[in-house]
């Protein structure tokens, strides 16, 4: 059945970032250049030429794009410098924009005044719930934020159900978008029959590629898999002590330097500030291609992760210093950065990479496995 075709796509793939596709001429030496192209995988071509020509639903059910690890081999081989780089970066933002049904991905994406003011937004709304909490729970007036100090336990009780569901909307959010995304690459015309036990079997390859990054060992510059899997290893682990461990993690006592409680936090912060800090400065001095950027959103995320982290030990600092007082102010700061963070960048903006590029590679792995067993019982049949 032939597909029909959108006049308008390129234009709105555009609207998500550097597109040159126009300046190809199909030499084919973005995708013999790069390392990730393997058997029925072939990018960046392809899928430039979906939104080049139109195709809406073949760029839709797409898995190339996430299968794109963002070296930047494509582009520094292309001979008419189209930056397909940033051309496969603007379709993962538009493919992220597709998969969120809400439409906020699409205006965030887009916009950078949508996503500073959505990050602004609900950062007011941490200070509003901050004062009416300290107004209204605490019987505090506002004449006396300024001046009276006193510890953080009287919050830790409701602090801990404020983060439950400060990580888990955002989670359910991108747990939708995560379907969607299974909807149109394997559901909706789709080219096979995938059966269960092909979800099954490939379990695995989203468990290893979720933890290990792997396929970024195949870029020219080993050292940035371990400098983006620190980060995301320290981002993980922040994630999962202040969702499950929040009572044992957050409170006044003091613990010794070799307490778990302790390093844990150190450990997490230490990844998450270096992962960040390198990515900040790579790409303030744009020395190499990978560097390179184009769009708000490609500084924000470690900025963001980066101030959450610092904050978060100025709240520690001050606590173990007897600064109360000043202990609160940070931790107010603390929620003001970390919270827009995770409510804002995690389901709508770039930090959501951190399940589709997993999806995808699994996803790609059932497909082939599918095909390869579809193959198989024609043979037999014949």
């Amino acid at each position: 059945m032939a597909e029909k075709v959108d006049a308008w796509l390129l234009s709105q793939v555009r609207a998500y970032g550097t597109f040159n596709v126009v300046e190809c001429f199909n030499c084919g030496s973005c995708t013999v250049s790069c390392e990730l192209v393997a058997g029925t995988v072939s990018f960046p071509r392809r899928p430039l030429q979906y939104a080049l020509v139109g195709l809406r639903d073949r760029l839709r059910r797409s898995l190339e794009p996430w299968l794109c690890h963002d070296c930047g081999d494509c582009s520094l081989a292309c001979p008419r410098q189209a930056e397909p780089r940033e051309s496969m970066a603007t379709l993962r933002r538009y493919l992220i924009a597709q998969y969120d049904w809400t439409g906020l991905s699409g205006r965030i994406l887009r916009s950078k005044a949508w996503e500073i003011g959505s990050l602004t937004f609900v950062g007011i709304l941490v200070v509003l719930l901050i004062v009416l909490y300290h107004q209204y729970v605490v019987g505090m007036p506002v004449s006396d934020f300024a001046s009276v100090p006193m510890p953080l336990e009287h919050m830790f009780g409701l602090i801990t159900y404020c983060t439950i569901v400060v990580i888990l909307l955002p989670a359910l959010l991108l747990a939708s978008h995560a379907f969607r995304m299974w909807w149109f690459a394997m559901h909706r015309g789709a080219e096979v029959k995938i059966p269960l036990s092909a979800y099954l079997a490939q379990a695995w390859t989203f468990a290893l590629h979720s933890v290990t990054h792997q396929k970024m060992l195949k870029c020219p510059e080993k050292s940035r898999w371990p400098k983006h899997w620190l980060l995301a290893l320290g981002t993980t682990m922040m994630l999962v002590i202040v969702l499950f461990f929040l009572r044992w993690f957050q409170t006044d006592s003091i613990y010794p330097i070799y307490h778990p409680q302790r390093w844990l936090g150190y450990l997490a912060t230490i990844f998450m500030v270096y992962g960040a800090t390198d990515i900040l400065a790579g790409r303030m001095r744009k020395k190499r291609e990978i560097h390179k950027f184009s769009e708000f959103s490609d500084l924000a995320l470690p900025a963001l992760l980066l101030l959450t982290a610092v904050s978060g030990i100025a709240v520690h600092v001050l606590r173990y210093a007897g600064a109360e007082l000043a202990t609160h102010y940070a931790f107010a700061l603390h929620m003001i950065i970390a919270v827009p963070t995770l409510v804002i960048e995690l389901p709508f903006g770039k930090w959501s990479h951190m399940i589709y590029r997993p999806l995808a590679l699994y996803f790609q792995a059932v497909k082939e496995r599918a095909s390869a067993a579809e193959v198989i019982e024609e043979l037999k049949a014949a």
